[in-house]
């Protein structure tokens, strides 16, 4: 069978090599690398090269993409075979099909590290920033599925160190941050965004700065704590950590204003562990064991945030219930 793949794919006419392609997802994963060894992925990268008919490029996506699933040493090939600029390419076409397929190879390329530079380096992750808020010119609307393709395979490439700056410069945060705005702060559209922001500015001061001083990020942040789901509520406190961190005397006090203590109080109880431990360090920053100049009722509250603080440190040191915090948190919530 394999045989006959190989001289349909290498060989064959247009006709040929389009069904040629579509039995490849028929075939076991011994098989599929037994194909890759042949060469047929040069054949199937030229067949997006080559040609804008739809049944043959859309063959050829399935294709790679069964053969890039699983197989680091196939996600490789891949791309040297010539495989990213050609997706790129037909990222930018006016066909919705062919732009989902398109980028869903292009993530499962980026989760492979030995691509990463190449794709940072092609142009995409400009392209992918503008595609993900609009912006292209041939684009009027991607769906759900695509948007969330597009985060992941940002959020592969940010784990790279060196790819960080181009991310940056790209100017793409500035679609990220507006795209937080505007999602549901439960939503996974608002995880991924999460995550890449925290990504992003954990390895850039300039980033940093951009998010710090964007109006009502911070409210956003605090909100995306107390409602998010368990990852968006890590990502977002880690990006209030930077944010405080960064100048402790101009953001504590905005971080306060927005409510932020009982959601991070918590998360402290019952978040993820690096949710809880992020949760802890911010809550040290924003302490405050001065009561000058205080109102009667923050002074009450400024009391209460110590005694469910020094709750927290016992319930963790002798593993006791979470009853009594929970209801020390609920007080400071009026």
């Amino acid at each position: 069978m394999e045989a006959a793949m190989v001289e349909a794919l290498l060989f064959g006419d247009a006709e040929t090599r389009v069904l040629a392609a579509r039995d490849i997802g028929n075939l076991d994963k011994k098989q599929k690398q037994i194909l890759a060894e042949k060469g047929v992925v040069s054949s199937l990268v030229l067949m997006l090269h080559t040609t804008q008919n739809y049944e043959t490029i859309q063959a050829a996506l399935f294709a790679l993409l069964n053969l890039a699933y699983g197989s680091e040493r196939n996600k490789v090939l891949i791309a040297k075979s010539g495989a990213i600029p050609a997706i790129l390419k037909i990222v930018q076409w006016e066909n919705e099909s062919l732009l989902e397929l398109a980028l869903a190879a292009l993530l499962i390329l980026s989760s492979c590290s030995a691509n990463k530079p190449e794709i940072a380096s092609s142009g995409a992750i400009q392209l992918l920033f503008q595609l993900l808020y609009l912006q292209f010119p041939n684009c009027n609307n991607i769906s759900h599925q695509a948007k969330l393709d597009i985060l992941s395979t940002l959020n592969n490439l940010s784990t790279s160190p060196q790819i960080i700056p181009t991310l940056v410069m790209s100017g793409g945060l500035i679609y990220l941050l507006q795209l937080i705005y505007e999602s549901e702060r439960s939503s996974d559209l608002a995880e991924k965004s999460i995550a890449l922001v925290e990504s992003i500015v954990s390895s850039s001061d300039i980033a940093l700065n951009q998010v710090s001083e964007t109006g009502g990020m911070i409210q956003v942040l605090v909100e995306a704590v107390e409602e998010g789901s368990a990852a968006t509520k890590e990502h977002a406190v880690g990006i209030l950590v930077l944010i405080c961190k960064s100048c402790k005397e101009k953001y504590r006090g905005m971080i306060l204003r927005e409510g932020a203590v009982p959601g991070l109080l918590q998360l402290s109880v019952d978040g993820t562990w690096l949710a809880k431990e992020k949760a802890k360090a911010l809550l040290l920053l924003l302490r405050d064991r001065s009561s000058g100049g205080s109102s009667k009722i923050q002074q009450s509250k400024n009391v209460m945030f110590e005694e469910v603080m020094r709750e927290i440190d016992r319930r963790e040191r002798a593993g006791t219930s979470t009853q009594l915090v929970e209801e020390m948190i609920a007080k400071l919530r009026t």
